[in-house]
């Protein structure tokens, strides 16, 4: 217990654990819920495969389910794991806990704010449940809810089914925007004595960025949303064609936050493996000033490549050209941070720990879903491969590494300080092995299966002829083995996450003797976070955050000046 905490008054339990604005709780808070819906997403997907692999079975013509349900599953599977897994996660968790700990923070700048952020976004996610429940089911007009689909109730799963399918994600930006705002605020305003902008861990960069990227991007898809719920509610017509109105609109205003949220979800992911990597490796990130930089143009250039999504939705082909050269320029400032990653690696002291194994294991699978990426950025192969298993594979190959990957690799280096125990070691690599293969199991069929032009969102696939090949059934039944195993390899995680509350070994402050601010903190860190205000210090025995440093020490939180002392 921290001399602040020994002092505190005690409180009640609600004030404590339910409405604390402690940014610890809060990241614990976010965690919980987002994994919980994470399972929820799982399970979805669990279906969808199921599906996938036995058309025409259970329902005569369809199979496990029908139509309905396999439109309203594809959607809520996606705006779960997007909006309600990786954000939360990703975004609000990871920065709720580090922020403040890796400048020197008590707090955050706003924690009544920060509270009032994690039960706006609770509530959102008690909407989105009820909307499994009301008459005609949960949203059928898939996660995009693209118009007409989602416009007319007897489409895209009833009248409630959207309706409360765009409260729930309002409510949930509403929640991010307020939480960006304590980042953003906190990161300027909080630092430590003697810490500068370019001191800041890159992690710090990246939250502070995704909540930047996040505040400029979705106004407009909050217009669009509340566009959409007066065509379904009051009978206006903004994205009727009937009456005068344009559907592809619609599609503008979500892709013009749709694709800048990539780089809100990848950042993050980014940022853990750029505070992962120098530890294991034991030498400093690779082109510190480079990476920030590069970060900076990235969250730049994602708010001018949004018509890529839209090569065949009906735009003027003229747009086609400028928008396939935006998409390919954003993959410049991102290929620099992969390969700063993969330099800092480089005659480096590498182990090969649960935490390192994850970080090694995102940038594998990144890299290859990069490559196709460039495939649907380009409109002359996009006109071939858009809305088939091709673009299935390659956006969950882009977002996988981030979201599941960074996130374990994040839950193994940062268990130890967020709950002061340490995860067993030989369940988390007998873990990371499992997924890795059988998430490969999983996907990498589909990229075959859209180069026989295999089309998504689509019950079953036998009623086409040109599907009902053996190959076809023999690819979507692997993917399927994998989803299936990929599922269970979780429980892995969870078990060893369960043992290691109770009986794991008790942490030290810095176990994996890393450099950054939150690592001189007691494990776990009592509230007020430092017993003492600590002070930022330049040399080769005190703190230097990674990429500063002339020399770099295992000894870099020397305890006599370094930071927290």
């Amino acid at each position: 217990m921290t001399t602040a905490a020994a002092h505190a008054h005690p409180e009640s339990f609600l004030r404590t654990y339910v409405f604390s604005t402690d940014h610890k709780t809060i990241a614990k808070q976010y965690l919980v819920t987002g994994i919980f819906m994470g399972i929820v997403g799982g399970l979805l997907s669990y279906v969808i495969r199921m599906q996938l692999a036995n058309p025409g079975q259970s329902i005569p013509g369809y199979g496990v389910i029908g139509p309905q349900q396999y439109n309203a599953l594809v959607t809520m599977h996606g705006t779960i794991m997007i909006f309600w897994v990786a954000m939360p996660i990703l975004l609000a968790a990871l920065a709720n806990f580090l922020i403040p700990l890796m400048i020197g923070a008590k707090d955050m700048a706003f924690p009544r704010l920060n509270m009032m952020s994690f039960w706006v976004f609770f509530l959102s996610t008690v909407v989105l449940l009820v909307s499994f429940f009301v008459p005609g089911g949960a949203a059928a007009g898939g996660w995009t809810s693209y118009p007409p689909l989602s416009g007319t109730a007897a489409y895209s799963g009833g009248q409630w089914g959207v309706t409360l399918w765009l409260l729930a994600v309002a409510l949930e930006f509403v929640a991010f925007l307020m939480g960006g705002i304590n980042f953003i605020t906190t990161a300027i305003n909080l630092r430590a004595p003697g810490m500068r902008l370019f001191d800041m861990p890159l992690m710090v960069w990246m939250q502070v960025a995704a909540a930047v990227i996040f505040l400029f991007s979705v106004g407009p898809l909050i217009a669009g949303a509340l566009l959409l719920l007066l065509d379904r509610l009051a009978g206006t017509g903004f994205y009727a064609p009937a009456a005068g109105g344009d559907p592809i609109l619609f599609q503008h205003l979500f892709w013009f936050f749709g694709h800048p949220e990539v780089y809100v979800i990848l950042l993050p992911g980014f940022g853990v493996i750029a505070e992962i990597l120098p530890v294991f490796s034991r030498k400093p990130i690779f082109g510190y000033r480079m990476i920030v930089y590069a970060t900076i143009i990235t969250g730049i250039l994602s708010f001018i490549v949004w018509a890529h999504h839209q090569f065949i939705a009906g735009i003027d082909p003229r747009l086609a050209t400028p928008f396939s050269i935006t998409t390919i320029l954003i993959s410049v400032p991102v290929a620099v941070i992969l390969f700063s990653f993969i330099a800092t690696l480089y005659r480096g002291s590498i182990e090969l720990a649960s935490p390192m194994l994850f970080a090694l294991g995102t940038l594998a699978v990144f890299l290859l879903g990069g490559v196709t990426g460039i495939h649907l950025g380009v409109a002359a192969t996009d006109i071939y491969f858009h809305d088939t298993y091709f673009v299935v594979a390659h956006f969950h190959y882009t977002l996988i590494p981030p979201v599941a990957f960074g996130f374990f690799a994040a839950s193994y280096f940062w268990f130890p300080k967020m709950f002061g125990r340490m995860l067993n070691e030989r369940l988390a690599h007998v873990h990371f092995w499992l997924t890795f293969v059988f998430m490969n199991l999983t996907f990498l069929p589909q990229f075959k299966l859209g180069f026989m032009g295999h089309q998504r969102r689509i019950v079953t696939p036998t009623f086409f002829e040109a599907l009902r090949t053996p190959e076809v059934e023999q690819l979507q039944s692997m993917a399927t083995v994998g989803a299936v195993c990929l599922l269970l390899s979780q429980i892995l995680f969870f078990a060893n996450v369960a043992w290691s509350l109770r009986r794991g070994e008790k942490a030290a402050p810095n176990p994996w003797r890393a450099n950054t601010l939150e690592w001189t903190t007691p494990s776990p860190p009592g509230h007020g976070n430092f017993d003492t205000a600590p002070v930022v210090y330049r040399g080769p025995y005190e703190y230097s955050p990674p990429g500063r440093s002339e020399d770099w020490f295992p000894q870099n939180l020397a305890p006599e000046k370094g930071a927290g002392s």
